[in-house]
């Protein structure tokens, strides 16, 4: 473990701190990652080996890697961090008038909602609303 870089560290601490995706949780952006920093800056981050296909099965698709570089790591995380702490919503504040359109003032907080119901509803009441956008009441 002393060998590990400081890059591999920080993208492990970050991916901890990561929020589940309630909408697709057998799509994992943690266990993706987790899978690509193992691969780049695994234990063998010094000899900058790149992509060997004789090495690898033929039915999976891996893109060749590059060479190891410990600055573009370490941005690639601050990206990561930058989400996590969402510097860009507290520097990028949304104002009300794009919140609430005069056209639809209730969309974004429906919206909201929708996506917190949709990963609790049941089989029969996924199926209820996709009827429910195919029938038009006049």
């Amino acid at each position: 473990m002393a060998g590990k870089s400081v890059a591999y560290r920080h993208f492990q601490r970050v991916l901890t701190q990561w929020p589940v995706d309630t909408l697709r949780p057998q799509v994992s952006f943690q266990n993706a990652m987790r899978r690509r920093i193992d691969k780049q800056l695994g234990p063998s981050t010094t000899d900058n080996t790149s992509y060997d296909p004789a090495n690898e099965s033929k039915d999976t698709l891996v893109t060749p890697l590059e060479p190891y570089n410990e600055e573009e790591q370490l941005e690639q995380v601050n990206v990561l961090y930058s989400f996590i702490e969402n510097r860009y919503a507290k520097k990028y504040p949304l104002s009300n008038r794009l919140l609430k359109p005069l056209s639809n003032p209730e969309y974004y907080e429906n919206l909201v909602k929708e996506l917190e119901e949709a990963p609790k509803r049941s089989f029969f009441g996924r199926l209820l609303n996709s009827w429910k956008g195919f029938i038009r009441w006049s």
